[in-house]
């Protein structure tokens, strides 16, 4: 028999947003290891989150940022974050997580929220552009298509909010999109980055 407590269970639960027969269960898989059992409910919840994002999106918030720093560019961002219930999109997680985001749309500057989001020609011209530079590398033919789906990859992790690193890693380590899917694991809803909007005064372009 698995060797853990009830407060074991209820400190899993406070971690991980778990309810009650759920946390006991994964403790009973993890033999009362509480790092496995953390894990274990995080995979069955991003799982049931990809079931969820056919369910319609009626709510949400509005996240916003200004950077406006005496001798830097004036950068104002919206963020449309959707949920499923009001309930949820009232919260304060989701909201200071709406303005989360709006404040890394600022610092990385995404052009797209998602990978499909990004126009055929412009992946197409890309991917000519990646093959011609390993070519001039002096890279030989048979490698050039794993060269480009490579550099292809570090493109969207440039250029798509989803891809890119989240800016806070003070409150999570890893990239927007599996912090949003972890959101959507903990509070049971379909939640997504619908759209963004970043605008600058002053910022010279790339730089």
């Amino acid at each position: 028999m698995a060797d853990f407590t009830a407060k074991d269970v209820q400190a899993l639960r406070q971690s991980t947003g778990a309810g009650m027969m759920d946390a006991k269960r994964a403790l009973e898989e993890s033999g009362g290891d509480m790092g496995k059992a953390s894990d274990l409910l995080r995979e069955k919840g991003l799982a049931a989150a990809a079931k969820r994002t056919d369910r319609a999106q009626t709510e949400g918030a509005i996240g916003s940022y200004l950077h406006n720093q005496a001798g830097r560019p004036v950068i104002g961002v919206l963020v449309a974050l959707g949920s499923e219930t009001d309930f949820v999109a009232k919260s304060d997680e989701f909201q200071t997580t709406a303005n989360d985001l709006a404040m890394h749309v600022a610092a990385a500057r995404p052009q797209w929220v998602n990978v499909e989001d990004v126009p055929a020609e412009i992946v197409s011209k890309e991917k000519d552009l990646i093959a011609a530079a390993a070519r001039n590398e002096g890279k030989p033919d048979n490698i050039i298509d794993k060269i480009v789906e490579g550099r292809i990859k570090s493109f969207y992790q440039d250029n798509v909010l989803m891809e890119q690193t989240f800016v806070r890693s003070d409150k999570f380590e890893g990239t927007v999109g599996e912090m949003v899917k972890r959101m959507a694991a903990t509070m049971g809803e379909n939640i997504s980055v619908n759209s963004f909007t970043r605008l600058a005064v002053g910022e010279v372009s790339g730089e």
